[in-house]
């Protein structure tokens, strides 16, 4: 059996595939998508973007997943103050039917209809849990470092089937930024689970330059991008092409080095201390 600790390691780092980028405006849809250079029925996703970026600040997580034989496809709209997630995650959706039935490349890349899935960062991961809740087509939802957004993400959650994974960071259980807690309780289901990662920061899987990094809102660490891709690429790869040597990145009894396993029903002591203090004293 493949030591899970060790295969986080291994993909966390670039995969053996070759990757090509295209963009998706020749399809009426502005965005970007990375694929291998080659491949049949291979699993895709739509990607959804934080608050105030854009496709472009997650080029290097699309290409890491491209790199392990995932199609990875973001839309790069609704980038302003005002922006939607409901728009979003019709988007996502949009994306979803794209590369499921367009070939790419030269006509010979083509994406399983029914190896879909759907992720997000921060603000995409809630346009992402939207998409998910009325998606025909996905298989699977990851929440990477999910924010609130509209009060109609809860209950969309309650809604969603598939199984899902949840990246939070430390201290960010719940606060003025994060809802992982709040997403892990709608979501509900055994086949869901919620993973805290060491040395991570909410907004740090935004790449480069961005209007929120402008703000001073921070972005683009390292060590949040290296470890968010490689839990996210085991996740997929289990959830999308069903390869049990990945089954530990969907089992919440599992371990992956030093990620906690939260389970909102039997938090640990102390767990309190993990929940932003301005959010605990606007609760009570």
């Amino acid at each position: 059996m493949a030591n899970p600790k060790k295969l986080l390691s291994q993909l966390s780092k670039t995969g053996p595939h070759k990757v090509l980028r295209g963009d998706m405006a020749i399809v009426g849809l502005p965005g970007t998508l990375y694929a291998p250079a080659e491949g049949k029925d291979l699993p895709g996703i739509a990607f959804g973007h934080g608050w105030l970026t854009g496709a472009k600040q997650y080029y290097k997580t699309l290409a890491h997943l491209a790199s392990w034989g995932i199609v990875a496809a973001a839309p790069t709209t609704e980038k302003g103050m005002l922006a939607s997630d409901q728009g979003l995650a019709a988007d996502l959706e949009t994306t979803l039917s794209v590369i499921s039935e367009v070939r790419l490349g030269a006509g010979d890349i083509t994406v399983h209809k029914h190896r879909l899935g759907l992720a997000g960062h921060g603000f995409g991961a809630s346009a992402a849990t939207l998409a998910a809740a009325r998606s025909e087509r996905a298989r699977a939802l990851a929440a990477l470092f999910p924010a609130p957004t509209s009060s109609a993400v809860l209950p969309a959650a309650r809604e969603v089937t598939v199984p899902a994974l949840i990246v939070v960071a430390p201290g960010e259980l719940e606060s003025m930024t994060s809802n992982a807690l709040a997403l892990r309780r709608a979501l509900g289901a055994d086949d869901t689970v919620l993973r805290m990662a060491p040395r991570t920061e909410n907004r740090g899987l935004a790449e480069g330059f961005s209007v929120r990094s402008k703000l001073g809102a921070g972005g683009n660490d390292r060590k949040t991008q290296k470890i968010s891709r490689g839990v996210l690429t085991g996740f997929l790869l289990h959830q999308l092409t069903e390869d049990s040597k990945y089954a530990a990145f969907s089992d919440p009894d599992a371990g992956l080095g030093k990620l906690l396993t939260v389970d909102p029903d039997a938090l640990p002591p102390g767990a309190e201390d993990l929940i932003d203090p301005l959010t605990r004293l606007l609760r009570k």
